[in-house]
């Protein structure tokens, strides 16, 4: 019996179909059909996980002339946890809840900045009698302030969602029902998701048009008329942002528990030589983009470095993305 074949017959003895044993073993479901079909055999590292998965010796596997099953002792394996539906519902309430929060924070950062710039520039047109002094110092003091609670609404949510890690660093198994109620309560939320999407997309592309109102409308204290135009893009754009957070945060749980997208074995595999890459991309841009400034002093121009490296990052983590499709099949 060839490989293929001691393949078919553990993935059906175990109950598993093809894109089972795909999230399980990591690859995608068609880099299975090519094992059960001899087009292609997995790499020793997938022979390994195959052997553990199924309980077998790898000799049993590798070698064609050993016909019964060498099973080994698999009583030091460490149990996977099993999520209940009770858990499922819990866990989705919680990230529902946290959603708001989360996107609250949030836009508490995103507007941080307002009372500062307000105040600053009010004290260089003169209005209100500010001086400078106090422009800034109480608009640094709001702003410290606005974002100290900030950052305690999202320690507070890490701290709720703490219970809940391991769904996102460990494997795990759900219990009967858990996929079948996680799918309704994603079906039912799909037009919700898609609606924030669109408002947020919406707002932020719409954003910019009070601060172009402010260009064209002529204004005797312009700078004052222009920060306050501003201020007002900022929040517009704030609120656009707080519609992707509360649907995505949403949709991301649906994802978890269903291991779809990307929290599938897979993409999570693959996700991590993304952000590998894309750590090592923007620190490289980083030392080019300072490097090239303070050896020309030409801070003006310098600026040009990060929209063509924002450019060159989408070709970049496409060219990735094909790469690492390639290897998984």
């Amino acid at each position: 019996m060839i490989l293929a074949d001691k393949i078919i017959r553990l993935r059906k003895k175990n109950g598993l179909s093809q894109e089972e044993l795909a999230d399980k073993l990591g690859v995608s479901r068609q880099a299975v059909s090519k094992w059960e079909s001899a087009q292609s055999t997995p790499d020793l590292d997938k022979i390994l996980k195959l052997a553990g998965l199924f309980g077998v010796t790898c000799d049993y596997l590798l070698k064609d002339e050993i016909e019964d099953e060498e099973l080994t002792d698999s009583s030091d394996e460490r149990p996977v946890r099993k999520i209940t539906l009770s858990e499922a519902g819990e866990y989705i309430e919680s990230r529902t809840r946290a959603s708001f929060k989360i996107a609250a924070a949030t836009f508490l950062c995103i507007i941080a900045v307002i009372p500062l710039l307000i105040l600053g520039a009010a004290s260089e047109t003169g209005l209100f009698g500010i001086s400078e002094n106090f422009a800034a110092g109480a608009g640094l003091c709001t702003l410290l302030m606005i974002a100290a609670v900030a950052v305690v609404i999202f320690v507070l949510c890490g701290f709720r969602n703490a219970p809940f890690e391991f769904l996102s660093k460990e494997p795990f198994e759900r219990e009967y029902g858990v996929i079948g109620m996680v799918k309704e309560k994603h079906r039912a939320y799909r037009s919700t998701y898609i609606r924030l999407n669109v408002i947020g997309t919406c707002l932020c592309v719409l954003s910019p048009i009070p601060l172009f109102a402010g260009i064209v409308i002529e204004n005797d204290e312009n700078d004052f008329f222009m920060v306050v135009m501003l201020t007002l893009t900022m929040l517009v754009a704030g609120i656009g942002v707080v519609c992707f957070i509360i649907g995505n945060v949403r949709e991301e749980a649906f994802k978890l528990l269903l291991k779809e997208g990307e929290f599938s074995p897979l993409e999570k595999k693959n996700n991590r030589m993304r952000e590998a890459v894309s750590s090592v991309y923007w620190m490289s841009v980083t030392a080019i983009y300072l490097a090239w400034s303070f050896v020309t002093n030409d801070w003006e121009f310098t600026w040009i470095v990060w929209p063509v490296a924002g450019i060159l990052f989408s070709a970049v983590m496409t060219v990735l993305k094909l790469k690492l499709e390639d290897k998984d099949e």
